[in-house]
């Protein structure tokens, strides 16, 4: 007897495509690779996906799903804060490229302004409204995808084998008279920490909350 295939759904083909995604890189993307994935004809994708654009959109849709934002609404919102940024640096640690597809996209689906929602929600619970609120809502998310993107480029350079931090490589060639801090760090033997610069910055960001 022939083994039965397993019903092709919109969940098989996203998880499809995240896998795609995660091993080839977004560019990689297509209907006839992650049809091929699954071990079936492109053409069947249609039934459940119209098109790629509706496939990436279904991709976004699922890494926010992902996302783990069970908070508890009567928290500290600085805590509830702390927790969002991190569940969101989580799930880049975990899909990289996937979440690119998320911080490079404007909040106009409904992915992605969720993201917005949940940090307005926070910041209204600290009291703040209106054109205050959605500040600091933006805040929240600039400093998340901003560290994200910097962590990236950090990382595509030591898989080049030109890692390491940007603002102190290259210090050897520098006029330490010019320069005494950076190079000062360097003869402390710093090296870059993608975590405690993330926490470090966190609580800056938080402890710069202005008062209701």
């Amino acid at each position: 007897m022939e083994p039965v295939r397993a019903v092709l759904s919109r969940d098989a083909i996203v998880n499809a495509a995240i896998d795609l995604i995660e091993r080839d890189g977004v560019e990689a993307l297509s209907m006839r690779k992650v049809a091929a994935r699954l071990g079936v004809a492109a053409m069947s994708l249609y039934h459940h996906v119209p098109n790629k654009a509706a496939l990436v959109d279904a991709v976004v849709e699922r890494v926010v799903s992902d996302l783990d934002f069970a908070d508890d609404p009567a928290a500290d919102p600085r805590e509830r804060a702390r927790g969002m940024m991190r569940a969101f640096r989580k799930i880049a640690k975990d899909r990289p490229k996937s979440v690119n597809l998320v911080i490079t996209r404007t909040f106009e689906s409904p992915a992605t302004l969720r993201l917005y929602e949940h940090a307005m929600e926070i910041a209204r619970a600290a009291g703040f409204a209106g054109g205050q609120a959605a500040r600091i809502a933006s805040a929240f998310l600039s400093y998340v995808i901003g560290s994200l993107l910097r962590e990236a480029r950090f990382a595509r350079e030591a898989t080049s084998g030109t890692g390491g931090d940007p603002f102190i490589r290259g210090a050897d060639a520098i006029d330490p008279a010019d320069y005494p801090n950076v190079t000062a760090l360097v003869a402390e033997g710093h090296v870059y920490d993608a975590d405690a610069e993330f926490e470090v910055g966190l609580e800056m960001l938080l402890r710069g909350l202005p008062e209701v």
